[in-house]
């Protein structure tokens, strides 16, 4: 071990002159060259020295953190056994079953399987526990430990033995891996009369192929009078993805973003196709979770007037990461710029330059651009929407039993029982006996909840104890008999979204995700907003031709 470390470090110090080398010849970085020698020397030094022998792998990906860890929290490090992750996360494509998994007391249980995928051709169902891999027990094992044996090359064979959920029976099933294709698109159908909804998950190589797919497949299906493309929780992705993405609904040569740094040319990119749907109205869906690309098609259809934007201010990630390859199948993540929407405003929120720690741009520092017809706009934080739609919030008691697994505990419960039931995804619900089935079950189980209220008071009470203040015992007394924060009360107050996290888990076992979707869509107030604006057509216009946007 010790002798193969030492030949790897001597190896990237050979490396490491080789590179400062080119380095010097454009920016003659002497700095540079000179600490490199000496983080060489470093490790060379802890390998031969160090009381207890030290891992080089490890050893090196500590010391990558370390220097990455003053920059911004998208440059990082990648060795070689991260590599799949992050084709996954850029292609949406990866080897294996086609399963989400997650841990549940002793053993990792099908969280959900993916429609069509060989985990769901060989019958795995949400809930189902996974008790060995290949004949080795798997109890005990982590997501991550069960997530490697599962993927592999397509076209090879898994051997998973599953306790299935319904009956607790112990099957063996042989499942052939195949290339799992995450889907950029997870649904796409018609919401009101006229009115399409596509929504779009995250920027991968083949989104755009998707994109198209879905406005073709609902113009087969009706007439296509307008468009609501929901961006929610879309964390974004391949820069050049987004750009086609905006060629379906803006006129080809397109100026739709403009890249600058440092180190790189600036460079504007423009639209190469010929738009699908050049003239039909949009409503584009953000909130505090879109990022990146998804901030740029937003950003980008705001900028040009070509739609109306609906939800919340997005999360504001106008960096550009660029790859670098280190050798040996590791690879640098590094931020090389920032982007730039068409009026020109970078929306960008925090501040990185100093040392990694992020700082708010200053309200003085907010700058003010036009779209094309002319709208104000502003820089400094995001994309603002052109109609603010709060945010809907869960309570902290519906979260608490989500957490505890409650809700899963009842889906399976209600599935065993109604298994061989049909249901309509649209409008299925749980109603007042399966409800009241649920309370008794809530009502068995220790909650460690407590209401902001609650923890209010006690923290008044130690304050006033600490201060030998006994006016006010009175008056607290009747607040904590006021307080209707127990268990019972609490399910009834919260009762309509507790009953919307259990149709939610039930209707994703009969449904898959895209069932969940169609589910939520006629409760979901900002789509219903962006109804009633796309049926609207002199509210449509107003906004897109006069109307500012706020400028925080």
């Amino acid at each position: 071990m010790k002798r193969k470390f030492i030949k790897y470090t001597l190896l990237v110090a050979t490396l490491a002159l080789v590179v400062a080398g080119g380095i010097f010849a454009t920016r003659n970085d002497a700095g540079l060259g000179r600490n490199m020698e000496i983080m060489v020397n470093l490790m060379r030094a802890i390998a031969t020295e160090y009381v207890d022998e030290v891992d080089a792998d490890e050893m090196m990906r500590n010391g990558a953190d370390g220097i990455t860890s003053k920059l911004d929290p998208y440059t990082s490090f990648i060795p070689e056994e991260d590599m799949p992750d992050f084709e996954t996360m850029t292609t949406g494509r990866y080897g294996g079953i086609g399963a989400l998994i997650r841990k549940k007391g002793d053993f990792v249980i099908i969280a959900e399987p993916y429609k069509g995928s060989p985990a769901d051709e060989v019958g795995l169902k949400v809930g189902d526990k996974i008790v060995a891999i290949n004949g080795e027990s798997m109890r005990g094992a982590n997501v991550e430990d069960i997530s490697k044996r599962l993927r592999g090359e397509p076209n090879t064979t898994v051997r998973v033995t599953i306790e299935k959920l319904l009956d607790s029976a112990t099957v063996e099933c042989k499942i052939r891996r195949r290339r799992i294709a995450i889907p950029s698109i997870t649904y796409a159908g018609y919401v009101a009369d006229g009115v399409g909804y596509i929504r779009h998950a995250d920027f991968t190589d083949k989104c755009y192929d998707d994109m198209r797919a879905a406005i073709l497949r609902l113009q087969s299906e009706g007439e296509l009078k307008s468009l609501i493309l929901d961006y929610r929780n879309n964390g974004g992705g391949l820069l050049h993805s987004a750009i086609k993405v905006l060629s379906l609904f803006v006129p080809k040569g397109t100026m739709v973003v403009e890249t600058r740094g440092r180190g790189m040319a600036t460079r504007q990119l423009r639209t190469e196709y010929e738009p699908l749907l050049p003239d039909t109205p949009l409503a584009v869906l953000i909130n505090g979770n879109s990022a990146s690309a998804a901030e740029i098609v937003a950003g980008a259809i705001q900028d040009l007037d070509r739609g109306v934007l609906l939800g919340q201010r997005s999360f504001g990630k106008g960096l550009v990461q660029s790859t670098a390859p280190l050798g040996y199948n590791a690879f640098a993540k590094i931020t090389v710029g920032k982007y730039y929407i068409p009026s020109g405003r970078c929306i960008q929120a925090l501040n990185y330059s100093k040392e990694g720690r992020a700082e708010s741009v200053a309200d003085s520092l907010i700058g003010e651009f036009k779209t094309s017809r002319g709208r104000k706009v502003y820089d400094g934080g995001g994309v603002m929407p052109d109609k603010v739609v709060p945010t809907k919030y869960i309570s902290n008691f519906a979260a608490t039993l989500y957490l505890m697994g409650i809700i899963e505990d009842y889906g399976d419960d209600y599935i065993r029982k109604h298994n061989a039931d049909k249901i309509d995804v649209r409008t299925f619900s749980i109603n007042d006996n399966d409800y009241a089935d649920f309370v008794k079950m809530v009502m068995e189980r220790d909650i460690p909840y407590k209401s902001e209220s609650r923890i209010a008071l006690e923290r008044l009470r130690k304050a006033l104890a600490s201060e030998r203040n006994t006016s006010l015992e009175e008056s607290l007394e009747a607040i904590d008999r006021g307080l209707k924060d127990d268990k019972l009360s609490n399910l009834e107050t919260f009762r309509k979204e507790i009953i919307e996290s259990i149709n939610t888990n039930i209707v994703l076992r009969y449904a898959y995700a895209e069932g969940v979707i169609a589910n939520s869509l006629s409760g979901d107030e900002v789509i219903n907003e962006a109804v009633a604006l796309l049926s609207n057509p002199a509210e449509y216009k107003r906004i897109t031709t006069s109307q500012d946007t706020a400028r925080k």
